[in-house]
């Protein structure tokens, strides 16, 4: 952090409004069966887990108030927190904890988290505040994945047996929850409209309302910010070294830097008999000046990717095959895959040119710049790349999930946990799940599988260092970097606490004092 955190002396008062950005639509409100980051971001103000995390990372209790392992690790009893209300007033009980794993693994339930429960054998509730988990083998994440949201078992069963869970209220018009922010109102492309939960566990939030204003530009958040029409938002690279260092800018709004858990990468469709050839994506990597792309795009406000898992963390190896920048190493393993020059110097290969659409979601300045320097780069080896900038909502339900792309600039955010299961295993190819580029590698798949099966960290991080010399060497998508996260929340918001879990692990505790409020509630 690089900034002033305004004094915790302040007294902190109910009231006001804190108005954030989201860059694109949400595209539901049940957790469960979306993995985009604007719908998870309303949804964990909306819904709560069994366990979440705190400032440092480690599993706190959240609905439950403790649980226990066996000593073979495959038995995990959670005590609930007795009193917890849906908000509608219904209690919360272990019948809707037996009733969200039944609706994630029900194949009529599109959720992409299926194969997070794949071990899960039984999960039963004995009276109304014990819940038993029995796995058929130790299983890495068997605490951590109970942080998924709890769905209310009165409101949706019927919708979950008829398999139309998309239908239900709860996913778009009256989503009920045990959060500590209740739905009031959703203008699709406008705004999202949350109210404090006096009857959070937690106790009611001091911040009355949330205004999540949908604003898919992130120069038009950042004019909206200066402006003070919103209270928060992501910096790109540019807006933090350039644009917010004067006085004013620093006395308004409190910066922060901290390394993002989130990379980002050009991706391809391997299902494209053009992007199947390994050499291909390698001759890409070769020819992607990734140094350019953070000194560019980022301005020096990442780290260099050459996997999928962040660098300083435990599991991380730099150990594994690089690429860097290298035209003519690009040259010889196009040449290798058949691709020769003709006399207006285009690649061809059986009489057609090498020419592709990449596609990224439109308002992120960042993506579209990266987009820019591949096409500049690929160019140069005779290679045609058109960028096609699509709506966010749009682009997830219509390109990604049917696998309608060729190549597209996106970001996976990692999770707390190494298993990265439900990216790159080969059973994960569906138009609902995440291995969105069709990847398939046995030896990977052997890999996530041993990885996820230990309860040893020493015997996992053998199992991850092999993973990501098999990834870095057979290169289903070129990675770019691990983006510096610049958040930025204006000053009037007090409470705010950044740590390893970044700055928004407790939001529901910020407050405004009084003499500072700006929007009466309502």
């Amino acid at each position: 952090m690089d900034s002033v955190v305004p004094s915790a002396s302040a007294a902190p008062a109910y009231g006001d409004t804190f108005i954030d950005s989201l860059l694109g639509n949400i595209s539901s409100l049940i957790p469960t069966i979306t993995s985009d980051n604007a719908s998870h971001e309303v949804g964990s103000q909306i819904y709560s887990g069994l366990v979440n995390f705190d400032k440092d990372l480690k599993p706190v209790g959240d609905l439950a108030e403790s649980w226990e392992f066996s000593k073979d690790c495959r038995d995990l009893t959670f005590r609930l927190r007795p009193g917890v209300k849906w908000h509608d007033g219904q209690p919360f009980t272990a019948e809707d904890v037996v009733f969200t794993w039944q609706t994630i693994i029900d194949p009529r339930v599109p959720s992409p988290y299926k194969s997070e429960y794949g071990l899960v054998e039984s999960v039963r509730a004995d009276g109304p505040d014990v819940v038993r988990v029995h796995y058929s083998q130790p299983f890495a994440k068997a605490l951590t994945n109970w942080a998924t949201a709890m769905l209310p078992k009165h409101l949706l069963e019927r919708y979950v047996r008829e398999g139309r869970i998309r239908e239900a209220p709860q996913n778009w018009s009256a989503p009920v929850g045990t959060g500590p922010y209740r739905f009031k109102e959703l203008r699709s492309g406008e705004k999202v409209v949350l109210v404090s939960n006096p009857d959070y566990w937690e106790g009611r939030p001091y911040i009355s309302r949330i205004v999540y204003r949908i604003i898919p530009s992130q120069a038009t958040t950042f004019l909206e910010l200066k402006a003070k029409g919103v209270d928060a938002m992501l910096l790109t690279a540019l807006q933090y070294q350039r644009q917010t260092s004067y006085p004013a800018f620093r006395q308004a709004y409190q910066r922060f830097r901290h390394p993002g858990n989130a990379y980002t990468y050009v991706g391809f469709n391997l299902k494209d008999p053009r992007f199947a050839d390994r050499r291909v994506r390698q001759a890409f990597a070769y020819a992607i000046d990734k140094r350019q792309v953070m000194e560019g795009v980022r301005l020096g406000l990442a780290r260099e990717a050459t996997g999928p898992y962040k660098p300083g963390t435990w599991v991380y190896t730099d150990k594994v095959k690089t690429y860097p920048y290298d035209m003519d190493k690009a040259r010889r393993l196009l040449a290798e895959a058949g691709w020769t020059r003709n006399s207006d110097g285009l690649l061809v290969k059986d009489g057609r040119p090498f020419s592709f659409e990449l596609l990224t979601n439109q308002g992120n300045d960042e993506r579209k710049k990266i987009a820019e320097i591949v096409q500049a780069q690929l160019r140069e080896l005779g290679v045609t790349v058109e960028i096609r900038p699509l709506e966010w909502a749009a682009l997830l339900k219509e390109y990604i999930k049917k696998r309608k792309f060729e190549a597209i600039v996106l970001g996976w955010g990692i999770g707390i946990d190494p298993d990265q299961y439900v990216v790159w295993h080969s059973s994960q190819t569906g138009p609902d799940q995440l291995n969105h580029i069709s990847y398939a590698n046995p030896e990977v798949d052997r890999l996530l599988e041993a990885g996820r099966t230990s309860c040893v960290q020493s015997e996992r991080v053998k199992y991850y260092h092999q993973l990501q010399e098999v990834l870095a060497d057979d290169l289903p998508l070129v990675f770019l970097y691990f983006a510096d996260a610049l958040p930025v929340v204006a000053s009037r918001i007090h409470g705010v606490d950044p740590g390893p879990n970044g700055v928004r692990w407790q939001s529901f505790k910020w407050f405004v004092p009084r003499p500072l409020q700006r929007y009466t509630a309502g």
